[in-house]
């Protein structure tokens, strides 16, 4: 494992100097040694606070007997100290990454190769793990505390570390590379509407068209690519629902951060070793029909519980919340039609559009832009069908006009002078919105 100072960096072209290699051998045998005499059940039960005393005593004793041509400065002995114990009581080289709240997403591609991204830019991080089976193991150990496997058996897993963050691995023989670790940060500041406004993410009528959705007990869809923030807007519509109302949330990996006193989480399951006992989504949206929710908030559908979740939009479970994989709102509908098909039921296609149309509401695309910036890039309402066309109109936009000199995404947030047929729906439920809101304007970004 290596530490952020200098000593520990990769010298250009990925050759190791002299004294990196004598820093990496000393803590691999100081790391050994201290396995080998330590209790590690014992220091488990009695934490790292207590435990650091007694540790770091050993590392500089063995650090007096260490005998070499390179020996280490105090700044290099202190950073040794450090990454053991991030060894024997963390993750290795992602501690670092994840003491570090601007960090977004920690992409580690190889043992000697990590990315990572800030404020939705990509850049390479200095840390490496010492070797591949180093990377192995730090995988193994995250997986295997929260019960679950990595293995040739079973090669790719998701899993969640302790803050919440959402982990992926994929190993060998998958990955061609050795062992890939991609891990998205869980945010413990969690934003709200406002922040939202105040990055430039969508405007203050576009917020409060939807927080009057979400007040009248519309369905609600956002869409999005993969780092679009549906999780966080999704996060930022949850806010509005009543703190009366009993909330069922459906997610494969909990991400989800809802304020309401009044909530029910459930989360999938994956089978154990020998293949069996997996709970999939279908299963919890079908449960979560028996539990009297007021509302349901899928945190993501991706196959056949679209159908399930559709037919609890149009059964009284109105107010519904969901995300979707998709570029823009009429792909997300065209994805639902194929998610329904997944369920093998040999519904017509044009009852499944009917399903669609009568159950959603508002569609709310969300795009992340060449700059790494996340914008609302349209909010559409379903109006109905016509002809076997499920009927849509966009309500706002964002409409991209180019690129500053600096790269940054040039646009205008618009109004498109249509004013949504729930509208009426809205004032009645007691979110009436002025017909300013609506009306054809721009506002530059």
């Amino acid at each position: 494992m290596i530490g952020m100072t200098e000593h520990s960096r990769m010298v250009t072209g990925g050759v190791v100097d002299v004294r990196q290699a004598h820093y990496q051998d000393t803590k691999e045998r100081v790391h050994r040694t201290l396995l080998n005499r330590l209790n590690l059940d014992r220091l488990n039960r009695v934490g790292r606070a207590q435990a650091e005393p007694e540790i770091r005593s050993l590392i500089m004793t063995l650090l007096e007997g260490e005998s070499s041509n390179v020996p280490l400065s105090m700044s290099e002995r202190e950073a040794l100290i450090t990454d053991v114990f991030h060894e024997l009581f963390g993750l290795g080289p992602l501690e670092t990454l994840l003491a570090d709240p601007s960090i977004s997403d920690i992409l580690v591609n190889r043992f000697d190769q990590i990315y990572v991204e800030r404020e939705g830019r990509l850049e390479p991080s200095p840390l490496v793990f010492k070797d591949a089976p180093h990377l192995l193991r730090i995988i193994e150990r995250i997986v295997s505390s929260v019960g679950r496997r990595v293995d040739e058996s079973s090669p790719m897993v998701d899993a969640r570390l302790a803050d919440g963050s959402r982990v992926n691995a994929i190993i060998p023989p998958l990955a061609l590379d050795g062992p890939v670790l991609s891990i998205r940060r869980f945010r413990t500041d969690r934003l709200g509407a406002r922040d939202l406004v105040d990055r430039q993410s969508l405007t203050q009528p576009m917020l409060e068209f939807l927080r009057g959705a979400v007040g009248a007990r519309l369905n609600v869809l956002v869409s999005g690519g993969t780092g679009a923030g549906k999780t966080t807007f999704l996060n930022v519509l949850s806010g509005f629902i009543s703190d009366r109302e009993r909330i069922v949330t459906i997610e494969d990996a909990a991400e989800l951060m809802l304020r309401q006193r009044h909530v029910v989480r459930l989360e999938t399951r994956p089978s154990n070793i020998e293949g069996k006992g997996a709970v999939h989504q279908r299963q919890l949206v079908i449960n979560a029909l028996r539990m009297r929710p007021d509302r349901i908030i899928v945190g993501e559908v991706r196959g056949e519980e679209a159908l399930d979740m559709l037919q609890a939009m149009n059964t009284g479970h109105d107010g519904s919340l969901t995300t979707i994989h998709a570029n823009s709102p009429r792909d997300a509908l065209y994805r639902l039609d194929t998610m329904v098909a997944m369920a093998n039921l040999n519904i017509p296609e044009k009852a499944i559009r009917q399903q669609v149309a009568s159950a959603l509401h508002v569609v709310v695309q969300l795009t992340r832009l060449s700059d790494g910036r996340r914008r609302v890039t349209a909010v559409s309402e379903i109006t109905g069908m016509e002809q076997g066309v499920i009927t849509m109109q966009d309500i706002f936009l964002f409409e991209r006009t180019g690129l500053s000199a600096d790269g940054r995404v040039e646009g205008v947030f618009r109004a498109t002078g249509i004013r949504p047929k729930c509208a009426q729906e809205l004032a009645q439920a007691g979110f009436p919105l002025s017909a300013d809101l609506f009306e054809h304007r721009m506002v530059v970004n």
